[in-house]
């Protein structure tokens, strides 16, 4: 029996002013946000990146960045993330739902002990493209900076470029992973890295990594991570073969 090392899930404090809300005003906030949440005891959307629990260096970055306040999907998936829940989170494209998950999974991340020698990624994002896992990976550095001390590395890996530096990057530790999938498979495959560490995977436009041919690979990496890690999908469509996947790894 495989054994894994215990990991925090829950690192969300309600604001106050949040907490304050009662069931009517949580109501005619989602009404005024325009969206729609489901599961049990959902925890309020957030209206200020104040409210997230963020660190205060992180909220800087942010609004630095030109982020005034979350977006609708970011207002609603990031106190659910941040909550240790898995998450399925629908926006079109240019939402803000890279952000979404990102920035949760460097504060899983930064929450656990540093990697060792040997040990694969804490957090992996799978993206169905390498222009979109460009995009993910660029995003990831900026923020990690936010996290101070020198700790934290980030690597892409995509189909269409050297994989002999992609696997020494792999090799030299990566706390986040961004992905194709089926590059991905190869790099596992020639023991370049191993996901006995991971405890939180992001899907990232879930109905382009099905309609590209992914599902297998997906389910092969999937079946390698330990069974209580923490999942978030993301996609612009819920389609019966994205709802099938949810169904299978969540």
């Amino acid at each position: 029996t495989q054994r894994y090392e215990p990991f925090r899930k829950v690192l969300y404090t309600p604001h106050p002013v949040v907490q304050s809300k009662g069931p009517a005003e949580v109501e005619e906030l989602k009404a005024e946000l325009g969206c729609t949440v489901t599961g049990a005891a959902p925890p309020c959307p957030i209206q200020s990146f104040m409210h997230a629990n963020f660190s205060d260096r992180l909220v800087r970055a942010i609004l630095q960045d030109g982020f005034e306040a979350p977006t609708v999907i970011q207002s609603c998936s990031l106190p659910a993330a941040m909550s240790g829940r898995d998450v399925i989170g629908m926006a079109p494209t240019g939402s803000g739902k890279t952000l979404s998950f990102l920035w949760p999974m460097l504060i899983h991340i930064f929450d656990q002990r540093k990697l060792s020698p040997g040990e694969g990624p804490v957090g992996l994002v799978l993206a169905p493209t390498r222009e979109l896992a460009e995009q993910i990976y660029r995003n990831a550095r900026r923020y990690i900076k936010c996290f101070g001390d020198g700790r934290g590395s980030a690597v892409a890996v995509f189909g269409g470029a050297g994989k002999w530096e992609m696997a020494q990057a792999l090799k030299s530790g990566a706390d986040i992973v961004v992905a194709t999938p089926g590059r991905l498979m190869e790099l596992i495959r020639s023991k370049a890295t191993n996901l006995r560490r991971t405890t939180m995977v992001v899907l990232d436009e879930a109905d382009r990594l099905l309609a590209l041919g992914f599902e297998h690979q997906i389910r092969s990496l999937m079946d390698n991570i330990r069974p209580d890690r923490q999942v978030l999908l993301f996609s612009a469509a819920f389609s019966s073969r994205v709802e099938m996947l949810v169904g299978a790894l969540m």
